[in-house]
């Protein structure tokens, strides 16, 4: 794939990569969290802000000292600073989360929002404003529930699924799984062809959430930041395995992958 990562500056701060605010995790989901914020600043983001319910931001901060808390009642307050908002990782279904998602969504404005997970199940029936610059990532279940049909046609044809799904929510769309397929607003596709069964591990699409984020926040269009996302997520599969086995890599093992196979392409 032809591609060229965000420019590093020497005269830089970082302010200069910009500012992911991730709307992620519930009481029995914590690790989405985790893996969908730290992936994002693996990636080359200035700063990640993670808001979530208080257990939640207590057992990630147990976790790492590189990501800024923010209570659920401030994500409004968040988001006027924000460059990207992610959502959906790990938050549940639950009528708070409902409640959450749609703050968040209808509070965006003109910034870049991806959303996955359970922001994906819960769009489906809630009424939000959808932002113009969107990124939607379901696997095939999710993608079969955003377009109510079946698996089995999802995976029959996943490139028209991908564009179906383009159409109805004004989307670049990442359709995931073997073959990951991205179709852009303007149905251009592009599939992708790195990974491996690693990658088939729960915590997995949270880190390709936070990579793509990241992307976004240091101002990549956003085709541009589901491509890359999408293709350096398979080769951190890829560049695990080699360790690890593909029986062994977990979400964990994909963000420590980043930075050797970022610095593999340069």
């Amino acid at each position: 794939m032809d591609f060229k990562l965000p420019e590093r500056i020497q005269d830089s701060h970082k302010g200069t990569y910009g500012k992911v605010l991730n709307v992620a995790g519930s009481k029995y989901m914590p690790g989405a969290a985790y893996l969908s914020s730290v992936s994002a600043l693996k990636i080359g983001c200035g700063y990640c802000f993670l808001a979530s319910e208080e257990s939640v931001l207590h057992t990630v901060a147990a976790q790492t000292q590189n990501v800024v808390f923010v209570p659920l009642k401030d994500i409004k307050k968040q988001l006027k600073t924000a460059d990207v908002l992610s959502v959906g990782c790990g938050l549940s279904t639950s009528d708070k989360a409902k409640n959450i998602f749609k703050t968040a969504i209808n509070s965006a404005g003109n910034i870049p929002v991806v959303i996955d997970a359970d922001g994906l199940n819960i769009l489906i029936r809630a009424n939000v404003n959808l932002p113009e610059k969107l990124i939607l990532t379901p696997h095939p279940k999710e993608a079969a529930r955003l377009l109510n049909t079946s698996v089995e046609n999802i995976l029959n044809d996943k490139v028209k699924s991908a564009k179906e799904i383009s159409e109805k929510y004004n989307c670049t769309t990442v359709l995931k799984g073997h073959r990951t397929v991205v179709c852009s607003k303007d149905f251009e596709i592009y599939i992708n062809e790195t990974g491996c069964s690693a990658l088939a591990k729960a915590g997995s699409g949270d880190v390709l959430t936070g990579m793509i984020a990241g992307l976004l926040a240091q101002k990549m269009p956003l085709y541009d930041a589901a491509k890359t996302g999408v293709y350096l997520h398979g080769l951190c599969g890829e560049f695990a395995a080699k360790e690890l086995t593909e029986y062994g890599v977990m979400a964990s093992d994909l963000i420590s992958s980043i930075p050797f196979v970022i610095r593999n392409i340069l």
